[in-house]
């Protein structure tokens, strides 16, 4: 049988991610590409090869206009100023940037040497995203986070005085031993750094961490539940509006690379095991690619046909899930119309199961909407599961 061409009358928005690898120390509880610094880092060289890695890129974005870029890891910011303006020089003169670019750096407290904010304004970034996860020392010691509450405070100032205020706070909760008052505490701390955005989310124990191998424990389900109900009702109290499902943000500070994410649009991704999606609307495919994930063999590599360490289409039968697993963690969905725009299937792909979750009280019963009710976030995997292929 032949294989069917997807339909696409335009290509979707196209952001770009950057990995920078290398962290002060592994954290137990993380699953990222992530390595602990052993020495002096390879800075330049990692640039060099970064840069060769987009040049070959290059062919695969169709001369798009880049909407958005993040910088993420490993802790980035442990990469020096200089270094970062290279890189940021290097992306202008080799891609087509938006006018109004959202350049997102991450940040560890601990890791945020005095006056550095200041110098990543200075070179273009003008959003951060600071790890703090907890405000509670002896969680923050148990997560085996080299900062400490102060450090927190710290380095919000410092990005307060840089003039970046448009920062976001990683925040995590249901970690080992937490209470419900302990993370109201918290959010109450997190809320008086004045961040643009938070990001609150639940720890949860990932294959390959040093968790997964001695597992914590962990607060039951009323705890976490108790937790959550009191959070979003702190947030919203305060201006914070839940637009996904572990995302808060004032009005207008919404992250513009993680909704390129949650609408299905496509990214490059550059840096050691860097993943990609790209969307060809000539020959009527979806193509995800990744790059060779250890950073010594991605260093060697880079700009070479032997860099990618994988490509391969999304199938078909796969697109209806892996749209609305991103579509539906966004609290006011999508117009229905992006469907079609960003998987190349028809609308009708999503029946009758679509009905059936509106019948359930999972999604919402709007014709011109994709939208989950506040049900259908609060079950959202189940929600996914009706929708995975049979």
């Amino acid at each position: 049988m032949e294989k069917s061409m997807l339909t696409f009358h335009s290509t979707p928005p196209l952001a770009l991610y950057i990995h920078i690898p290398w962290c002060a120390r592994k954290c137990p509880y993380c699953d990222f590409n992530s390595h602990e610094a052993r020495g002096p880092l390879p800075e330049p060289a990692y640039v060099d090869a970064l840069l060769a890695d987009v040049e070959q890129d290059l062919p695969r974005t169709g001369g798009r206009c880049i909407d958005s870029v993040f910088i993420g890891g490993g802790t980035p910011s442990l990469f020096s100023a200089e270094s970062l303006e290279r890189l940021l020089s290097g992306l202008r003169t080799r891609l087509s940037l938006r006018p109004d670019l959202e350049i997102t750096l991450e940040a560890n407290p601990g890791a945020v040497e005095h006056g550095r904010f200041a110098e990543f304004r200075e070179i273009g970034v003008n959003r951060l995203s600071i790890g703090v996860q907890s405000f509670n020392n002896a969680h923050l010691q148990a997560l085996g986070r080299i900062h400490d509450r102060r450090a927190t405070f710290t380095a919000a100032e410092a990005a307060h005085a840089a003039g970046l205020d448009n920062f976001n706070l990683d925040l995590m909760f249901g970690l080992p031993g937490q209470t419900v008052e302990q993370a109201q505490a918290d959010i109450a701390n997190a809320i008086a750094l004045q961040p643009a955005h938070l990001s609150y989310y639940q720890l949860t124990i990932e294959p390959n961490t040093r968790f997964h191998y001695a597992p914590p424990t962990l607060p039951d389900d009323e705890t976490i539940d108790a937790i959550q109900e009191r959070a979003w009702v702190e947030l919203e109290h305060r201006g914070y509006q839940r637009y996904e499902v572990s995302a808060y943000a004032h009005e207008g500070r919404c992250c513009r690379h993680n909704l390129n994410y949650w609408e299905f649009a496509d990214y490059l991704g550059i840096g050691a095991g860097a993943h990609g999606k790209l969307t060809d609307p000539v020959a009527g495919r979806i193509q995800r690619l990744w790059k060779r994930k250890h950073p010594r063999d991605y260093l060697a590599s880079a700009g070479l046909a032997t860099s990618i360490g994988g490509d391969e289409p999304v199938q078909e039968t796969d697109l209806p899930v892996e749209f609305l697993m991103n579509a539906l963690r966004l609290v006011e969905g999508v117009p229905v119309t992006l469907f079609t725009e960003r998987t190349g299937l028809p609308l009708s792909t999503l029946e009758p199961v679509w009905s059936q979750a509106c019948t359930e009280g999972l999604m919402e019963a709007d014709p011109g909407r994709l939208q989950p009710t506040k049900l259908g976030l609060r079950f959202l995997n189940d929600l996914l599961q009706k929708f995975m292929p049979r």
